[in-house]
């Protein structure tokens, strides 16, 4: 089975046993966290949500991503260069079942 879920106003698609990388959630390691908003469901659309189908995954770890870069420059005669790094939390979770 594979659906689409939004988490975070953004959206996966799944399978079981596959690894997500989602917005920081509220949970910790081998907590069981419960995907409700379901899109879509081997093929079949809900408008907007499908009724009925959950998605479980597990926590597997919370952490940051590796350090990217931010750059401004503007050419010549307004030569200021301006650089800022941004790290984003994230929780990484293994689907586990789709029922549905």
């Amino acid at each position: 089975m594979n659906a689409v879920i939004k988490v975070g106003g953004k959206q996966y698609f799944v399978e079981e046993n596959s690894e997500i990388f989602v917005e920081k959630l509220n949970a910790e390691p081998n907590d069981v966290v419960k995907f409700d908003q379901v899109l879509m469901l081997d093929g079949k659309v809900g408008s907007p949500y499908l009724e009925g189908v959950t998605v479980l995954g597990e926590v597997i770890k919370n952490g940051k991503r590796k350090k990217i870069k931010v750059f401004k420059y503007k050419c010549k005669d307004r030569s200021n260069r301006k650089t800022q790094g941004h790290r984003q939390p994230y929780t990484q979770i293994r689907i586990t079942k789709i029922a549905g």
